[in-house]
């Protein structure tokens, strides 16, 4: 029988220097949209998806992730203490939300490496890679809609996004070709991937987005490729040599993609998920329209 998608693999080892100097001193992850950390937004949709684990990749300084979501006993002694049980509530939510494994990565070898480094957690199963500065906003969580991908294909499935001009540089793009009669024209079967090709050399305007359900086959193929530059290993190199082996499809979710590792992208993001909020939203609203643009 074929194996369900239960685990998550969240890569959080990055130093996060594009939002120096706040991260100097605290993990980007924890940087907050409203009032809540980015990789929470990720961990909520994988909960979402079905998966009952995850396994957290880290490095040094990101103890306040294990912190997070960890029991705080001095803080919900305090908040009970002074019946504040709104807060308590959603205090308690948090640590009791899902068993989180976490794994060190000593160096910072690229994406394939930290992927490789959950192999033992992971073992013969397929699993999800949730890169949690792309947080997507959509009805049906996008894992959610990547797993019933995988469980029809039983193959790897990528997310991807269509992007046009000369700003599909900044992503792996995909050589793909549409599957006849599938999922409204959304699923793709990958040819090949190219890491941040030049613009006149780019095979399609699929751009590969961080949601990824793995065969645990891609194991094998991390421990057999050779670093790229900076002694890293690139997952997609990984991938390139797993389409020998076995298929890989790529699908285009339903849902808005926020790029939250970019200060614009969190900008645009925290105005948009302010904007969603029962207790904030209609007031923001208002305040965004007194501003003299």
């Amino acid at each position: 029988m074929q194996k369900k998608v239960r685990k998550a693999v969240f890569p959080a080892a990055g130093l996060g220097t594009r939002f120096l100097p706040a991260t100097k001193a605290q993990p980007k992850e924890m940087l907050p949209l409203v009032d809540k950390p980015i990789i929470q937004y990720g961990v909520e949709e994988a909960m979402a998806a079905g998966c009952d684990q995850i396994i957290m990749i880290t490095g040094r300084g990101k103890s306040a992730i294990e912190d997070h979501f960890d029991v705080s006993y001095e803080l919900e002694t305090m908040l009970e203490a002074r019946g504040k049980t709104d807060l308590l509530e959603i205090v308690r939510k948090i640590s009791d939300m899902i068993h989180i494994a976490y794994v060190r990565q000593k160096e910072a070898l690229g994406l394939g490496h930290a992927v490789l480094t959950a192999k033992e957690l992971v073992g013969d199963e397929p699993f999800a890679v949730v890169l949690a500065d792309d947080i997507i906003d959509a009805e049906v969580p996008c894992l959610k809609q990547m797993i019933e991908i995988y469980n029809q294909t039983g193959c790897s499935v990528l997310a991807t996004q269509v992007v046009e001009g000369p700003a599909i540089s900044a992503y792996g793009v995909l050589d793909a070709k549409p599957v006849p009669g599938r999922n409204d024209g959304r699923l793709f079967e990958v040819h090949d991937l190219v890491e941040k090709p030049k613009f006149e050399e780019t095979p399609s305007n699929l751009a590969i987005i961080g949601r990824y359900i793995l065969t645990p086959t891609i194991f094998e193929m991390l421990e057999t490729i050779e670093p790229g530059s900076g002694g890293e290993l690139q997952l997609t190199d990984g991938l390139r040599k797993l389409l020998k082996k076995e298929k890989i499809y790529g699908f285009t979710f339903e849902g808005k993609r926020h790029d939250a590792g970019d200060k614009l992208g969190f900008l645009k993001a925290t105005v948009e998920f302010a904007l969603k909020r029962e207790d904030l939203g209609k007031d923001f609203r208002q305040y965004l329209k007194g501003l003299e643009l």
